[in-house]
């Protein structure tokens, strides 16, 4: 008003009302011809598409360590907010009573390996049920099958492949009570060379590393595809386990990879003195 109805000059009418002469000339970003940022948001909703679970920090951990951009974790949180690209907010239910197995610390490789089951279902209805198991420390998966029905024998076998390719048994694995993994045939094969760590009936938050993977699993891969075949969710869900070990960036593992995490582990196990049944 001072410089269109007065006729002052911006240096003038500036001093008058106290402003600086650079805000008053910087224009705000909503009326700028062109968003510097357009770019970053495109590849944050890009992201968000093929990627609906993750929220603004595993954005900016793939910006950061697979993109080679330097953005601020800030920056990426607010332009994450501006688009309307935050997660749900999960709220766990609130458990009772404590579990009665001693706890297991996987404070090193190959020393808690954790194993679950979980279902799905092919489009005309049959089911599809898949194997997975993981290794408490490195959060690396490890095993990967994917069939109508897995016998204790044919888990037997999967074990002892996934043992021979890895250089040996982890210390324990731990497991809830189900069949396949109560069986005499499990019970066998890991007799006097792994421990078997079952937790209580009806609390798989006692077993919160695989559970953690399955929701992923769920989430990320099975509700977002329907199989119209045995051999498609094989591959896909092959795949997904694949990507976790290659590419899936763990903010407890310093946003790396399981696998790079395990190639420069150099942790070891500290006995404690107690004995496993």
């Amino acid at each position: 008003m001072l410089m269109t109805v007065m006729g002052m000059s911006q240096r003038f009418a500036c001093k008058v009302v106290g402003l600086n002469r650079s805000t008053c000339r910087r224009l705000p970003v909503a009326v700028t011809v062109a968003d510097p940022d357009a770019v970053l948001r495109a590849w944050l909703r890009s992201y968000a598409v093929k990627h609906p679970g993750h929220g603004f920090r595993r954005a900016w951990a793939a910006l950061r360590f697979d993109e080679g951009s330097g953005v601020n974790i800030k920056k990426v949180h607010r332009l994450w907010r501006e688009e309307g690209l935050q997660v749900r907010e999960h709220h766990p239910r609130k458990r009772a009573g404590v579990s009665s197995v001693p706890p297991i610390e996987a404070d090193a490789p190959k020393v808690v390996w954790a194993l679950d089951f979980q279902f799905d279902f092919t489009v005309d209805g049959r089911a599809v049920k898949i194997a997975s198991m993981i290794d408490e420390h490195t959060r690396e998966s490890l095993l990967h099958v994917v069939e109508r029905s897995i016998t204790a024998e044919r888990l037997v076998a999967e074990l002892a492949k996934v043992f021979a390719t890895t250089g040996g048994p982890p210390r324990v694995l731990r497991m809830d009570n189900g069949p396949e993994l109560i069986s005499v045939a499990l019970q066998q094969f890991c007799a006097d060379k792994i421990g078997m760590s079952y937790i209580p009936p009806g609390t798989p938050w006692n077993n919160g590393y695989i559970e953690s993977f399955n929701r992923r699993l769920r989430t990320e891969c099975l509700n977002r595809n329907h199989w119209t075949s045995l051999l498609e969710a094989r591959v896909v869900i092959g795949d997904f386990k694949t990507d976790h070990n290659l590419r899936h960036r763990h903010s407890a593992l310093g946003y790396r990879t399981p696998a790079e995490y395990a190639a420069a582990c150099t942790h070891t196990h500290h006995s404690v003195g107690c004995g496993i049944n």
